[in-house]
């Protein structure tokens, strides 16, 4: 019981540490003000709509060149067990 009280009061310790830490942070650092500036494209004001992909025309989601997925020639037959 002595340890898990010896335990407490260290970690008790370090968290008013800690404590004191952030307090003598907040009393003694001055944030310096300093101008930001960001860049908003005129589309993004005006309400342009969804953003063009490259390699894509204004009026598609996707790329321009859409091939069609290839289908089989044949369609494929169960095979039996055993068989080549």
């Amino acid at each position: 019981m002595p340890t898990l009280i010896r335990l407490i009061i260290t970690l008790l310790f370090l968290a008013g540490l800690v404590y004191a830490g952030m307090v003598a942070l907040v009393s003694f650092v001055e944030p310096a003000p300093k101008q930001v500036t960001i860049r908003i494209p005129a589309r993004d004001l005006l309400g342009g709509g969804a953003p063009v992909l490259p390699g894509s025309t204004p009026g598609t989601s996707g790329p321009t060149s859409q091939t069609e997925p290839e289908s089989p020639t044949e369609p494929e037959s169960p095979t039996e067990p055993g068989s080549p």
